[in-house]
């Protein structure tokens, strides 16, 4: 196999693409982490709900069985 020459323009060209993408892979990462945090807290308030709603259902169902005096 022939091998190519590598001039030192092309070498720091090859350099300058690789910063390029590492660049970019960071943006992306960046851009991830900013959706994980969203949705982590969308997950928390959608627990926090659906704990109040549990906490009024269960509250309910006590004072039921308080009046219908079920054990």
């Amino acid at each position: 196999m022939k091998k190519k020459k590598i001039t030192i323009d092309s070498l720091a060209g090859m350099i300058q693409r690789g910063f390029g993408e590492m660049a970019k892979k960071a943006e992306v990462d960046q851009q991830f982490n900013s959706v994980n945090d969203r949705l982590d807290r969308i997950e928390k308030l959608l627990i926090d709900d659906h704990n109040r709603r549990i906490e009024k259902l269960e509250s309910a169902v006590k004072e039921l069985k308080d009046l219908l005096a079920v054990k």
